[in-house]
């Protein structure tokens, strides 16, 4: 639906409803009919839905009756002026970039709406071309603004608090997955990278099934060598070793009934696998320096960052445990891979955070979240949540900034830029990250800025201008 009420043009309608709603609403206002008449076409051949008034009334009008993507504004008109227009923008949407022209060369009024939070200016005559671009970058803007809030109000949390933070498609297959497995009783191998949250993938299952009420209990097989991992696990009797002056069952028999979470079981040795494996095969324990047996009713699930297949053809992990709890293998895919996941989790560990510290930081820059998207993660989600909890500590903000990242994020999103569909970047899109970037390391400080550039001041202007970066 093209609708536009100037002098010179009339209400055209080109799409369907159910259409008009996925296409960007442009507002234009501007008392120049051959202005409406050609930004018109321009944004409609572009694939806008866009509404057109020649008065600045009708243009404040139309801002209380629709919602509007980007608002294009003529800044010197009768009774209601750009200012005005801005000003209703901004307490209908405090997103909402409004891109003010002005064929009146008024430097200050100009600094004015700058200062109001207008999105860019353009002096009269200017280029399509160039407006094209503004308004393809406004639009960029408040599309990432808007998903950033839908994701803060959209967390998806499991039930028992150990929250489960994704979007992707096939991680949410995978939960259906775990969700089927969860009520039978057979062992799962998880595997995974570091920091993809193996034990939560564990405590989903034990979560789902009829297990839910006893525990669950958790060890680190690589944290301890055989002989206090034996200890750990199986427990001992009185007198099994100097200092054992009491009896003491180990994790198998605290999970009775439940869970027990084997995580890093690759590092377990060979003869620690021994135990383990006979464990698994009669379904009880003999405590250390002990002849008795207790029998035990837990339910297995393993997790490992190696590939335990390899593991078993290279004599390091025995065939016959890894058949025993590779009944069900679970993978969960590295955050890299995650990509649409980034900001909901970035979300959720800046609630979770903020809350631990009772601190009152509700958002991210932009440039920011462009950065966290932008990064690899080796780290995985583990690595997220230390670089959201940093920030939180460092912050004195409402929002969290460039500054508040670690150097080394920063400088790797210049080096490297990561965009969705593997899509190669543009020398414009390196450019424009690049002086963004260093705007932001100088403060701001254009003169500086030019300087690290090597560039004069005058080019770098003619810079920002381009990209629309004031």
């Amino acid at each position: 639906m093209i609708e536009v009420n100037s002098p010179t043009t009339s209400t055209l309608s080109t799409s369907t409803k159910e259409e008009d709603k996925l296409m960007p609403h442009l507002l234009i206002i501007d008392d120049e009919p051959i202005a409406v008449k050609n930004l018109t076409h321009l944004f409609s051949k572009q694939g806008f839905q866009v509404t057109a008034r020649s008065t600045g009334t009708g243009g404040f009008k139309m801002l209380e009756e629709k919602n509007f993507d980007v608002v294009i504004t003529d800044l010197k008109m009768d009774k209601v002026d750009g200012m005005g227009i801005l000003k209703k923008a901004q307490a209908v949407d405090p997103d909402l970039p409004v891109i003010m022209l002005t064929g009146h060369g008024s430097y200050d009024s100009v600094v004015q709406a700058m200062k109001m939070g207008a999105y860019h200016y353009l002096s009269k005559p200017y280029q399509l071309d160039e407006i094209r671009e503004i308004v393809k970058h406004a639009l960029e803007l408040v599309t990432l603004k808007r998903e950033n809030k839908k994701l803060k109000s959209n967390l998806i949390e499991d039930h028992n608090s150990h929250p489960i933070i994704t979007q992707d498609p096939p991680t949410l297959r995978l939960l259906d997955t775990m969700k089927q497995i969860a009520p039978s009783d057979c062992s799962v191998i998880i595997s995974g990278e570091s920091g993809t949250g193996k034990e939560l993938a564990a405590r989903f299952i034990h979560t789902h099934s009829q297990r839910s009420n006893k525990p669950f209990v958790a060890i680190n097989c690589g944290a301890l060598q055989e002989e206090l991992l034996a200890n750990e696990l199986f427990g001992h009797e009185k007198g099994a070793y100097t200092g054992a002056n009491s009896s003491q069952q180990g994790l198998v028999e605290a999970a009775e009934g439940g869970t027990l979470f084997l995580d890093e079981i690759a590092e377990m040795s060979l003869g620690m696998q021994v135990k383990l494996l006979r464990v698994l095969q009669e379904n009880e324990i003999q405590r250390l320096g002990g002849t008795k047996t207790y029998p035990i009713n837990v339910r297995f699930l393993a997790a490992t960052n190696r590939d335990l297949e390899l593991e078993v053809s290279e004599g390091h992990f025995r065939q016959d445990l890894f058949y025993r709890l590779n009944v069900i293998q679970i993978h969960l895919t590295p955050l890299s891979e995650r990509i649409d996941d980034i900001p909901l989790l970035a979300y959720y560990f800046l609630k979770k955070h903020t809350q631990n510290m009772h601190k009152k930081i509700e958002d991210f820059d932009p440039q920011v979240m462009d950065i966290l998207n932008q990064y690899g993660f080796p780290g995985n989600i583990r690595e997220l949540e230390n670089i959201i909890e940093r920030a939180i500590v460092l912050s004195t903000e409402k929002k969290i900034t460039l500054s508040q990242l670690p150097t080394s994020l920063t400088e790797h999103s210049i080096s490297v830029m990561r965009f969705n569909k593997n899509k190669l970047p543009t020398l414009d899109e390196q450019e424009i990250e690049y002086i963004k970037w260093v705007l932001d390391k100088c403060g701001g400080n254009r003169t500086k800025a030019a300087a690290i550039l090597g560039i004069d001041r005058v080019s770098l202007w003619r810079k920002i201008k381009k990209h629309a970066l004031a």
